[in-house]
C-alpha cells in the first residue's frame, strides 16, 4: 500500500467531472430557430467568458500533473486525454467567437432603417451564420465530452506490484502507476581475511 493507492479512480472521477461541465455547457448552448431566440450580447458575452473558463482549467489540470514528479506514477495518459480534449474545445472557443461576431454586427446596426440597401440580406446571412457557428459549438463540446469520458472509462488502475508480475506485453498502456524498479540483486555478503592467530610453542 502506498500513497498513491486509489489514484486511478481520482483521476477517472477528475475527467468525469470535468466532461460534464462541458455537457452542462452544451447544453446551455441554444441554437435560434427564429430572431426572437437570437443571443443578445450579454448572453452571447457570458458564454464566451464561460468557456474560456473551462479550457483554463482544463489546461490547469494538465499544468497540476505535468510537475507532479513522483517516481511511482505515469499520469502520461491523464495529460493527454487533457490535452487532446483542448483541441475540440478551441473549435467550440473559435465558433462561439465568430458567431459573438454576428451578433455584434446585429447591435451594431439594429436601429439602422430598414430600407437601408443590402441591410436586410446582410442581417439575414448573420443570422444564419449565427446558428452554423453555435450548432458546430454544441457539436464540438459534444467531442469534448465523449473525448474525457472515454479516456476516464480506460483508465486503468492495475496496482503496481500486479504491474510488475505482468509481462511487457500484457501491462495495460493506460495505467497511471509505473512498474516498481527492479533492484539489484544482493551479493554474497564476503567475509575479510582473518589470518589465524599463532600459538607460541
Amino acid at each position: 500500500m502506498t500513497h498513491h493507492t486509489g489514484r486511478a479512480s481520482q483521476e477517472a472521477y477528475g475527467l468525469y467531472t470535468v466532461a460534464h461541465e462541458f455537457e452542462q455547457f452544451q447544453q446551455a448552448v441554444a441554437i435560434p430557430s427564429v430572431w426572437a431566440d437570437l443571443p443578445d450580447l450579454v448572453h452571447t458575452s457570458n458564454q464566451l467568458q464561460h468557456l474560456s473558463a473551462l479550457i483554463a482549467d482544463v489546461s490547469g489540470e494538465v499544468l497540476f500533473r505535468a510537475v507532479d514528479d513522483s517516481p511511482d506514477l505515469d499520469l502520461g495518459p491523464v495529460i493527454y486525454a487533457y490535452t487532446s480534449a483542448l483541441v475540440p474545445a478551441g473549435r467550440a472557443m473559435a465558433s462561439l467567437t465568430e458567431s459573438a461576431e454576428q451578433v455584434g454586427f446585429l447591435h451594431r446596426f439594429a436601429e439602422a432603417p430598414s430600407g437601408t440597401p443590402g441591410l436586410k440580406d446582410a442581417r439575414e446571412t448573420a443570422f444564419h451564420v449565427v446558428q452554423e457557428r453555435l450548432e458546430a459549438v454544441r457539436e464540438d463540446l459534444g467531442e469534448v465530452s465523449r473525448s474525457l469520458r472515454g479516456s476516464a472509462d480506460r483508465l486503468d488502475g492495475t496496482p503496481p506490484r500486479t504491474l510488475a508480475a505482468l509481462s511487457r506485453s500484457a501491462r495495460p498502456m493506460n495505467s497511471v502507476y509505473r512498474v516498481p524498479a527492479e533492484r539489484p540483486a544482493s551479493a554474497p555478503t564476503r567475509l575479510a581475511y582473518t589470518p589465524a592467530p599463532r600459538h607460541g610453542r
